[in-house]
């Protein structure tokens, strides 16, 4: 008996030859007796997929979400996840990302054995992120994989972040913005701008200022527990033109007003990746960023 027997199916919007892929798939999980269900928000996309029933959008119907894609349809996925205790398994077409772990041409040797029990679930913190308004009202709260980022939107101007951690004052970041990562997320955006590479298994949180005003506001990590709050600070000016946006995972914005502020911490909320195997992650940056790669080779 099949350990995954209920698989739900997603896959990436914009994904070349999406049905041949969907097709593909769905055919070897039904040759090993799975029952398969998919994206109800999707299912009209695929034409394969009409003949599929649609999982519930709380994903109670599931033992598996297998998503069709990569990093990015990954973070999609979480992003609209439900429920957390649902494991995820990617199937990508062409590499492998940081977070997609197999390829449609390894999907008839792999899942088998995935679904058989052979893999290893691989917990991945989720940052829980919250935006209070001026007013006390509430503006977002939801999760993040990978990062929050607060960035000034068209027009070059510094802005004011005045920042603490549990309530006490850590420093007012004068800066482009603000990257609050989880350890997943160091390998991304964070790692683009400066920040340090942390390792996934860690509950920790990572601040990476964006081009700061001063040279000491380099970037700290701290417990993953602790409460970050970023108020968002405007000083008014005749130009009326400044924008200032908060992003989720690099996929979702919403416009921050002066007085705004965004709070995060890990909560205890995580998910959990269906992997081949125990990854060391070493083997994963020796891969992803050509660590160990002689430079001087022809």
């Amino acid at each position: 008996m099949l350990q995954y027997a209920r698989i739900g199916v997603t896959v990436k919007s914009g994904l070349d030859h999406k049905n041949e892929a969907v097709e593909r798939v769905v055919a070897i999980l039904r040759s090993l007796g799975a029952t398969v269900l998919f994206d109800p928000l999707r299912i009209n996309d695929v034409p394969c997929a009409k003949e599929l029933p649609s999982y519930s959008a709380d994903e109670s119907d599931i033992d598996l979400l297998l998503v069709i894609g990569g990093d990015g349809t990954i973070l999609r996925a979480v992003r609209e996840l439900q429920n957390f205790t649902v494991p995820i398994l990617s199937v990508n077409r062409g590499r492998i990302g940081f977070l997609a772990e197999i390829t449609v041409d390894e999907a008839e040797d792999l899942l088998p054995r995935l679904l058989n029990g052979e893999g290893v679930l691989d917990e991945r913190h989720l940052l829980h992120v919250t935006v209070e308004r001026k007013d006390g009202t509430a503006g977002y709260d939801g999760f993040a994989l990978n990062e929050v980022v607060i960035a000034q939107g068209m027009i070059a101007r510094l802005m004011n972040l005045q920042t603490t951690v549990n309530g006490e004052p850590l420093t007012t970041y004068r800066s482009d913005g603000l990257i609050i990562a989880t350890p997943t997320g160091s390998t991304a955006y964070s790692l683009a701008a400066g920040g340090p590479v942390v390792h996934p298994s860690l509950s920790a949180t990572i601040l990476t200022p964006l081009n700061p005003h001063s040279f000491t506001q380099k970037p700290v990590v701290i417990p993953g527990q602790s409460v970050v709050q970023a108020q968002v600070e405007i000083h008014s000016t005749k130009f009326d033109d400044r924008e200032v946006f908060l992003t989720i995972d690099g996929q979702t914005s919403m416009p921050l007003k002066s007085g705004d502020r965004v709070s995060a911490r890990m909560d205890g909320h995580s998910i959990h990746f269906l992997r081949r195997k125990e990854d060391t992650f070493y083997g994963t940056l020796r891969e992803k960023l050509k660590w160990g790669e002689n430079i001087d080779a022809d």
